[in-house]
């Protein structure tokens, strides 16, 4: 005895013709319109299609590569090297003057440490905790904006991103830091907004 599983096969015109028998018209059955597919709310009782996964990924992909194709067509030539260079040099010397106007009115103001990578990722850092309510004076309510909190989080991940395997250990530590904390606080803000967004659960009556 073989072990192949049988399968059933349902003859649906069949079940049709059964269903108009004794109205006597034989080409009424033959004619009978299809049953209709069903709906993407039903369950299809057939086989179902399955679509390539490369596809699927390219279909993806699209989006993507469609709004990064628009940007690059909205965005001016970018400049040569010759003229980066030269505004370069133009904006180091007006912020040297603007510095030394600044000394000159300050004595005791000494010379303003170079920018680097470190004062990025705390400018980042402070922002989205100010936008989580961080720093109201006592008494005060915090004013929180949290979709502005997302978003700059969600930028310093873009940064980690796009600078991965050009930061040294010292920096890659700081940021990794920085967003753990970040994504931390922002997981308790959340929870509780949406733990004080629940309604309380009713009272059982008094007997």
């Amino acid at each position: 005895m073989s072990d192949t599983p049988k399968f059933e096969v349902i003859d649906r015109r069949k079940m049709k013709a059964e269903e108009e028998k004794g109205s006597g018209e034989a080409a009424a059955q033959t004619a009978a319109p299809e049953k209709p597919a069903p709906t993407s709310s039903e369950p299809s009782p057939g086989p179902r299609l399955v679509v390539n996964e490369a596809k699927q990924e390219a279909t993806a992909q699209a989006p993507k590569e469609t709004a990064e194709q628009q940007l690059t067509d909205e965005l001016p030539a970018a400049p040569t090297a010759e003229e980066s260079s030269e505004q370069k040099a133009a904006y180091d010397a007006s912020a040297q003057r603007l510095e030394d106007l600044i000394r000159a009115q300050n004595p005791t103001v000494g010379p303003q440490p170079p920018v680097g990578f470190e004062h990025l990722v705390q400018q980042f850092y402070l922002s989205a905790m100010l936008q989580m309510g961080a720093g109201a004076q006592e008494g005060q309510r915090p004013r929180v904006d949290i979709m502005g909190a997302r978003a700059t989080i969600d930028l310093l991940g873009v940064l980690a991103e796009k600078t991965k395997g050009n930061l040294t250990e010292a920096e890659v530590r700081m940021l990794d830091s920085v967003l753990f904390e970040l994504r931390m606080a922002f997981l308790e803000l959340t929870s509780m907004v949406t733990l004080s967004s629940v309604p309380p659960p009713p009272t059982a009556p008094k007997k």
